[in-house]
């Protein structure tokens, strides 16, 4: 941020820096452990009296003074001047604090060159001992080296002290670097044979050329067990969170650590192989296999301990851009462009928006991704978003996978980077907003009822108001068609009678939605989700599309549940208020007693295709499409290390909940898994932090709640009155976080890692956060309407006041006297009455209509008459009750007549 960059768009991402050094490192490494490997070489030689073990020593000499003389310095001057022009905030660090470390590592360098030279061509014209005696010297001088080198390289992944001290001692001599010292001086040691190999296969003497493989082979296998034993050492003396990037979090390493893995048995094997008796026509061959099976041991390695200390360059002290971590919180408040000196701008404007992101993508991003480029190119990253998804990305950045520094400015800054990369680096134009166009209304009929004669009042409702399910049964389910049903049949009077025996309450849903199985693969893949067979357009608990409705003792109220409808109707499009007619009759002679029909609202209006891509599956307004589907597999698989993706392509989807309980469909933890988040916590855990601070918006980028969508789930009496989501459940943040802190009191580790970046917005603080299950503890009408009154504003917010237990729900909870449900006479959550529907004037308020003649939630304005024949006068079922409506504004705008 401090310096200019040097721009490599297509070359960038740390690219000529990883080649430069992991050659360079490879080299060096030889120059240590090949210095020994001349000494005693030579000595053995000598002490065998062999000729021809002599001249091979001389003549490895001379390829190890081409190599690490002329090769590795040329290395090492192209590591300084790549380190300088693309990380010099980093360089300027280690020279700053490692002068005299520096120069003494250059005194001992010239001491190696001097020494180097004077061996080789003094090689046979002096006296033995004197001539072990230079050799000697250069080896003290190499591994004096190593040992500096390796205290400063070290010290950039484990600080230690030094963060608080600035100590030079204390970031030398850091935590790990006696255990990296260790390892790398038995790494030095294994490619000196490794090298060994090189050389003697090319000796003609076969006798020797064998004797020689051998003895190389000691020096390969032998220390290659201590390499393991010091690896280890080393792995366990690394920080934690440093640690378990490596082992654990980090998709990115995977493949990387997998490989270190494979190839330390591959070197160890090539090893044994090159001592199996044989020709120079296979040895030599097989030694330039495992010299290059070596560089990419190396390579490896240093790839891992590189990433290992992501997203910094300096552990805890500098980010991989080169960004101070002191300085974030300034940057944050200041904005980026104001805090940086090589910019061309200090603010974003309407104007410059793109060319502003462009000088953030520079400054933020360049050091470690190409465009276009071999190394971490940004392009096929990001090739899934628009903007809304792109901002939502590096919104998150750094929070739950901190292998990238978090981003860093204002909200308008980081949009003009989203805004760069979708539309200069992709291309890509804004994106279209979600909207319901041109709804058809769907015709109803509203079934008749005669205050004078009829004796039966037959009240039916969806429970929740909207049941959202997901068509990708292919891949994965979220929630199956599953539709819970209720009725309550009141016989008229002077005091009226629920009725729960001697009757018979049956359903049906409306011509044109009997055969969801031929909308939707869920038949298809039932046995591999749930573990169970079913006839088509059957549901989960045995109910179909028609039927009868069974007795809930508990609840007094008939129920059908898991009713498998779905949106879309068989003249074909998107329709998801489907109507199902209730018919209650004497069980005995099946004479009708009441009819109603009801909504059953159901929506694959959820928007994951907003960030992972793909479109929508039906009509251009809903459903998943198998690319959604697949890349959240992906997605999940990376970010958690599962194969869910080949699982699905080899015929085998999975519940989301089969591993996260979820008290909505009944699951419970899973043995297997017994760290899992149950489901709620983790889906809102996860998303909240890459969509903060947005308030009510970002709730509809999810759910089917925009009122502009298609679906507009949110269509009751709150919603007419101006309050949304964040009314009853607070924002993202919040609502997250209340679920979050159930898990982390229940042991879930992953809690406190999606908990760390989430501030709330209701509460001052998170400990003021109730923690609660889902599904059980929600807002309580009463938080609102005290004593059943009247909130005093529209301020008033229902979050962080829970219900107790599945009694208090509203969508479970009877009126004081036990007997009616509340959602009998007010409709069902989110669907309040009045309720507004796109699809149809009054398609929520049948019953109400029916009734009174109005869409007022039953029995409101003291028309007690609809269930009682004589004149109340007075609260029965609740307080407040017997009074005019309140929201009458509603009706006068004609969303409610």
């Amino acid at each position: 941020m401090n310096y200019p960059v040097w721009e490599l768009f297509a070359a960038g991402g740390g690219l000529p820096i990883a080649l430069m050094a992991i050659v360079h490192v490879f080299v060096a490494h030889f120059a240590v452990g090949g210095g020994l490997f001349l000494v005693l070489t030579e000595r053995k030689a000598y002490r065998e009296n062999s000729k021809s073990i002599l001249e091979y020593t001389r003549k490895h000499a001379k390829f190890f003074l081409l190599l690490t003389m002329v090769f590795g310095g040329l290395t090492g001057v192209g590591i300084w001047f790549t380190i300088s022009v693309l990380s010099p905030g980093a360089t300027s660090v280690l020279i700053h604090n490692f002068l005299y470390g520096w120069a003494t590592e250059w005194v001992f360098f010239v001491v190696e060159i001097v020494a180097l030279f004077v061996y080789f061509y003094t090689f046979g014209k002096m006296d033995q001992q004197r001539h072990l005696t230079v050799g000697w010297i250069y080896f003290g001088a190499a591994w004096a080296s190593l040992f500096l080198i390796n205290g400063i390289i070290a010290f950039m992944l484990t600080p230690g002290e030094w963060l608080q001290t600035g100590n030079f001692w204390h970031g030398f001599f850091n935590p790990t670097f006696w255990s990296s010292l260790v390892f790398r001086t038995f790494m030095a040691i294994v490619l000196a044979g490794v090298f060994g190999f090189v050389t003697a296969t090319f000796m003609k003497d076969q006798q020797a050329r064998a004797q020689l493989i051998r003895y190389n082979a000691r020096w390969l296998l032998v220390p290659m067990v201590f390499l393991v034993a010091s690896g280890w050492w080393y792995l366990q003396s690394v920080p934690e969170p440093a640690r378990e990037l490596i082992l654990d979090r980090s998709p990115e390493l995977v493949p990387y650590f997998k490989a270190f893995l494979w190839l330390s048995g591959a070197v160890f094997l090539g090893g044994l192989l090159l001592t199996a008796r044989g020709g120079r026509r296979w040895q030599r061959p097989l030694a330039f296999v495992l010299m290059a099976l070596a560089l990419g041991y190396m390579g490896s390695f240093e790839y891992i301990r590189e990433a290992g200390r992501h997203p910094y360059l300096i552990y805890d002290y500098m980010y991989s851009n080169g960004i101070l971590t002191s300085q974030e919180e300034r940057i944050n408040a200041q904005g980026f462009l104001a805090s940086a000196k090589w910019t061309s701008f200090d603010t974003v404007t309407p104007d410059n928006r793109q060319a502003a992101g462009r000088e953030i993508f520079r400054l933020q991003c360049m050091n470690c991704h190409s465009v276009d480029g071999p190394q971490n190119d940004i392009l096929p990253l990001t090739a899934k978003y628009d903007l809304f998804a792109m901002d939502a990305q590096l919104d998150g950045l750094g929070k739950l996978n901190d292998y990238m520094p978090r981003f860093m400015g204002t909200r308008q800054e980081r949009k003009a980077l989203a805004a760069y990369i979708v539309s200069d680096l992709h291309g890509k134009k804004p994106a279209e907003p979600h909207e319901a166009g041109a709804i058809a209304q769907r015709q109803h009929a509203v079934p008749p009822f005669d205050p004078d004669s009829d004796d039966y009042v037959l009240l039916a409702w969806n429970n929740l108001g909207m049941h959202c399910i997901s068509d990708s049964s292919d891949w994965w389910v979220l929630l199956p068609p599953a539709n819970d049903l209720f009725a309550q049949l009141i016989r008229r009077g002077p005091i009226p009678e629920v009725v729960t025996k001697g009757v018979e309450i049956e359903y049906a849903v409306e011509e044109g939605f009997e055969n969801p199985a031929g909308k939707v693969p869920f038949w298809d893949n039932v046995e591999a989700l749930f573990g169970t067979e079913l006839e088509d357009n059957v549901g989960l608990s045995g109910n179909g599309m028609r039927g009868k409705m069974h007795l809930s003792k508990e609840l007094s109220a008939f129920e059908a549940s898991l009713v498998p409808v779905v949106p879309y109707p068989e003249e074909g499009g998107y329709m998801p208020y489907p109507l199902f007619h209730v018919t209650a009759k004497d069980a005995q002679s099946g004479e009708v007693l009441a009819r109603t029909s009801m909504v059953a609202p159901t929506s694959t209006e959820m928007g994951c295709k907003n960030c992972h891509g793909g479109s929508w599956r039906v009509d251009g307004k809903a459903g998943f499409t198998d690319a959604t589907s697949m890349d959240i597999l992906a997605t999940h698989d990376k970010n958690n290390r599962t194969d869910l993706l080949a699982a699905a392509r080899n015929g085998e989807p999975k519940l989301c909940q089969s591993c996260h309980p979820d008290p909505v469909l009944g699951t419970e933890e899973n043995p297997d898994y017994p760290n899992i988040m149950n489901f709620p916590a983790a889906i809102h855990g996860w998303h909240a932090n890459y969509l903060t601070d947005r308030g009510a918006e970002v709730c509809s980028s999810c759910h089917p709640s925009s009122a502009a969508g298609p679906t507009g789930c949110l269509r009751g009496v709150h919603a007419g009155v101006g309050l949304d989501c964040t009314s009853c459940h607070g924002s993202l943040e919040d609502h997250a976080l209340s679920l979050l802190k159930k898990e982390l009191r229940a042991g879930k580790k992953g809690a406190a890692r999606m908990m760390t970046h989430l501030e709330p917005n209701t509460v001052d603080k998170v400990q003021h956060i109730r923690p609660r299950t889902p599904w059980i503890n929600e807002p309580d009408c009463l938080n609102c309407h005290v004593d059943y009154g009247k909130p005093e504003s529209k301020d008033v917010s229902g979050f962080n006041k829970w219900t107790s237990g599945a009694d208090e729900l509203f969508r479970l909870r009877h009126e004081e006297t036990g007997t009616i449900m509340c959602e009998a006479c007010h409709g069902s959550t989110h669907a309040n009455y009045p309720a507004t529907n796109m699809y149809g004037k009054n398609r929520d308020n049948i019953q109400p209509q029916q009734y009174q003649g109005n869409s007022l939630p039953i029995s409101s304005n003291k028309n007690c008459a609809v269930c009682h024949t004589m004149d109340m006068g007075f609260d029965m079922h609740h307080p407040n009750i017997y009074r005019d409506f309140r929201n009458t504004q509603l009706l006068e705008d004609g969303d409610g007549s």
